[in-house]
């Protein structure tokens, strides 16, 4: 018959095999839930990536976007497929995906005009500037003032002169009051000091629209991001007359800049896109996200598209994006009150 110490080591020796078990089933738990977690952060995306462009097709928005769904889908796996929202600015795209779902499903290419301008300028906005995810820039866009070919401008000097002798009858292209297209000649109209009706705007739906407008003859020039222009431009059926670069673009080094034109305040004019999404996008899709834009970024063939299309390739992180983002609210707010421009 064991004895009572037998018994009590049999005991401790099963109660010591059911917590060792007990502590295995714990850690088995747990390594099931981490490749779970895991599993599942890695299976976004699973299906195709709706990209809403909220300016019309052929403009600078939709060539970012267009270039960027090129590049993505071998990084992501799954197509970003473009759709083209426009109107209102851009608010209405804009909105569109700041009010869905929240699961990465449904993405903005944001330009300057509708996340930073219309919200710095719109009374009420139809927004805040920081209404959404903002997932990084993408690129800069140099603006540029353009004519016809067989316009009889052949300087920003001419045109100018233009404008000071026929105040109120030429006209140029627009994507509206709150856009690079408008901001650029209104700015241009305030340092001149000839009144903010020296010239008619044509309001059209984007700047594919706004730059067909000016090769068909229906304006008289056009400010907008060279994007739009540059194939035109190149192709000589539009003259360029300055860009509002630091230095000479690089695609045109014969077209002297804001600066060496004599107005240095169009330096503030710049056209970017940026990827961005609804509030809240959950982590694990802000990461996937972020780490594809630094896959594109060092991706040659879509820095070639970029350049190619007249943009300057500039990936940012979503922080310093946030920054960007910021001081650009800031700058056209601040030349909207100098300028009295106000949306209502």
């Amino acid at each position: 018959m064991p004895t009572a110490s037998a018994c009590n080591a049999a005991v401790h020796s099963q109660l010591s095999r059911a917590r060792s078990a007990s502590v295995r089933l714990t850690l088995i738990a747990a390594a099931l839930l981490t490749v779970g977690a895991i599993a599942g952060a890695q299976t976004y995306p699973d299906r195709p990536i709706t990209l809403v462009v909220p300016f019309s097709a052929g403009g600078d928005a939709d060539l970012a976007a267009r270039n960027l769904a090129a590049a993505a889908q071998a990084t992501l796996g799954q197509p970003l497929v473009v759709t083209n929202r426009p109107g209102a600015g851009g608010a209405i795209g804009s909105n569109a995906v700041r009010t869905a779902k929240a699961d990465g499903y449904t993405l903005l290419m944001g330009r300057v005009g509708s996340q930073a301008v219309l919200p710095a300028l719109q009374n009420p906005p139809p927004y805040k500037w920081n209404d959404f995810s903002l997932i990084g820039v993408l690129e800069l866009n140099p603006v540029v003032c353009a004519v016809r070919s067989d316009s009889a401008h052949k300087t920003m000097k001419d045109l100018v002169d233009a404008l000071r002798a026929q105040p109120g009858k030429m006209n140029y292209s627009t994507t509206g009051p709150a856009t690079i297209l408008n901001f650029a000649p209104q700015l241009l109209f305030d340092v001149l000091k000839i009144g903010k009706d020296a010239a008619m705007p044509i309001v059209y739906k984007g700047g594919g629209e706004a730059a067909l407008a000016l090769l068909s003859g229906d304006v008289d020039f056009s400010c907008g991001n060279l994007t739009s222009m540059i194939g035109n431009i190149q192709g000589g059926k539009m003259r360029a007359l300055m860009t509002t670069t630091p230095a000479r673009a690089k695609d045109l080094p014969d077209v002297p800049t804001a600066r060496e034109s004599g107005y240095p305040q169009l330096e503030a004019i710049v056209g970017w896109s940026a990827l961005y999404g609804p509030p809240d996008l959950p982590r694990d899709v802000l990461d996937r996200l972020a780490a594809t834009l630094s896959r594109v970024a060092k991706d040659t063939r879509w820095i070639g598209a970029t350049e190619k299309a007249g943009s300057i390739p500039h990936v940012l992180s979503a922080e310093d994006s946030q920054r960007f983002a910021a001081e650009q609210f800031a700058v056209y707010q601040r030349l909207g009150r100098n300028l009295q421009i106000e949306l209502k």
